[in-house]
């Protein structure tokens, strides 16, 4: 390597060539064949490396496998540099192809120091840019994942009702062709204007109450043998296929004295075939449209939750439909993991000054990490909001195993987490505490076993 190599570095080009010389004079060359490792997660991290020439593939361990981060082509600048307080590589460095790296053991760093300001101040600017791209790589690593658990729990929400609606479609159209045949005999009815008064006035009150009734298993079995038996009793074959359909709805055998007094006995399955036909219709639509409901609540959210329809500037926000739509978009986690919603929101609740889309992060980092140390235990979250003077005050608590005391003073800090490899980057809640200092507000944690709060109070909204 020479002094040429160098200078074409574009963070070496300022350097005076005598400190480019003793640079070159003080390390040394060394070669790799394909495969070899340039560094290994946790090995010690002693030297400053260039890649003088070949290719190193740099990835990041993960849960599930690695992470590949990209390639280190020569006049790459690498390793440990001046002042840095790395100790171990968090990552892996391995040749492509047959590679030469020139390294300068961290030893002669102080040499560096003292003697060669401009080398030594390239170096520490490659340092600030490497933690500021570094930095943003994990913030959006955090985004990603948790944009990707999101995505998940809301794909499983979308599916049921969309599969409800699929499976009630078809169910429909099955049932509908059914319809003629039983038209047919209900058709061959011979029947004055106030019989069928009676028998559509005892339908339609029903179909239009929209109520239903809340029976236990064992009302409803009961009730369902009771009308099956009554049924057959007054000529209806097979009851049972029926009865469900009518216990649905809230009939009683009383109810249908209406139509044995009506209608002739001969004419009397052909009326509760029709009777039966119109709820069945009504009762998969009815699932059709609630099922569509659900799926327009959930874009809702959606959009309540990104703000998609307004811009992500400072306003007037209302915490509660936040951590509702954040509560919806987790929805899949919190039945996943089996745990109770307990809400205590102030109906008179002052609203804050701020960012919609920036406090709904906040929200989920703290619910997502709740939930989280709660997995697989089941447990209970609480959220309260309240006024405390001057200021909006939200409590988020769950009774996972709690943070230890060590751990704690180190919960804000970039990197830091105490999940398992690919669960967490360490930068939710760094990016939680930012998005409430910008707000101009605090947040604070305590914890036990069984219980963590997490306490976020942000400035009222002034008014006139």
């Amino acid at each position: 390597m020479d002094i040429q190599f160098l200078q074409a570095i574009p963070d070496l080009a300022d350097v005076p060539e005598d400190q480019l010389q003793w640079f070159i004079d003080a390390g040394e060359l060394h070669h790799y064949e394909v495969g070899e490792y340039l560094f290994q997660k946790g090995t010690p991290t002693e030297h400053l490396h260039i890649i003088v020439s070949g290719e190193f593939r740099l990835s990041l361990p993960q849960k599930d496998g690695v992470q590949l981060m990209g390639d280190m082509v020569p006049g790459e600048i690498t390793g440990v540099l001046p002042y840095s307080r790395m100790k171990a590589a968090t990552g892996f460095g391995e040749a492509k192809v047959k590679s030469s790296v020139f390294c300068l053991h961290r030893s002669q760093f102080k040499a560096m120091i003292r003697d060669h300001y401009e080398l030594t101040a390239a170096f520490v600017h490659k340092m600030t840019s490497r933690v500021r791209s570094f930095t943003s790589f994990q913030l959006q690593n955090e985004k990603l994942v948790s944009l990707g658990k999101l995505s998940a729990g809301l794909a499983h929400e979308l599916n049921n009702p969309a599969s409800a609606i699929v499976r009630s479609a078809k169910a429909l159209q099955e049932h509908l062709q059914l319809v003629p045949e039983n038209f047919k005999q209900v058709m061959k009815i011979q029947a004055t204007e106030e019989q069928i008064d009676a028998v559509n006035q005892l339908l339609f009150s029903r179909i239009g109450s929209g109520t239903r009734p809340e029976l236990s298993l064992m009302e409803r079995t009961e009730a369902e043998d009771d009308m099956a038996d009554w049924l057959e009793d007054h000529g209806f074959e097979d009851g049972y296929e029926v009865a469900e359909t009518m216990v649905d709805f809230g009939f009683s055998p009383d109810d249908f004295e209406v139509v044995t007094e009506q209608i002739p006995a001969e004419a009397f399955p052909a009326v509760i075939k029709w009777i039966d036909d119109n709820l069945t219709t009504d009762k998969m639509v009815g699932e059709i449209e609630e099922a569509a409901s659900r799926i327009a609540e959930l874009v809702q959210s959606v959009k309540g939750y990104t703000h998609m329809d307004r811009a992500n500037a400072i306003q007037a926000v209302d915490l509660h439909p936040g951590l509702k739509s954040t509560l919806t978009m987790l929805g899949h986690k919190i039945k996943q993991n089996q745990v109770q919603i307990e809400q205590n929101f102030d109906p008179e609740l002052n609203p804050v000054e701020g960012s919609p889309g920036e406090l709904n992060q906040v929200f989920t980092n703290l619910i997502d990490n709740a939930l989280d140390a709660m997995e697989g235990k089941g447990g209970t979250l609480r959220l309260w909001t309240r006024n405390d003077g001057p200021y909006v005050k939200l409590d988020i608590q769950d009774s996972g195993s709690g943070i230890s005391e060590e751990h704690i003073k180190s919960i804000f800090d970039p990197f830091f987490t105490t999940k398992e490899m690919g669960k967490g980057t360490g930068m939710g809640l760094d990016l939680v505490q930012k998005i409430v200092t910008r707000h101009k507000g605090i947040i604070e944690v305590e914890s036990e076993p069984g219980k963590t709060i997490f306490s976020v109070c942000l400035p009222a909204q002034k008014t006139n």
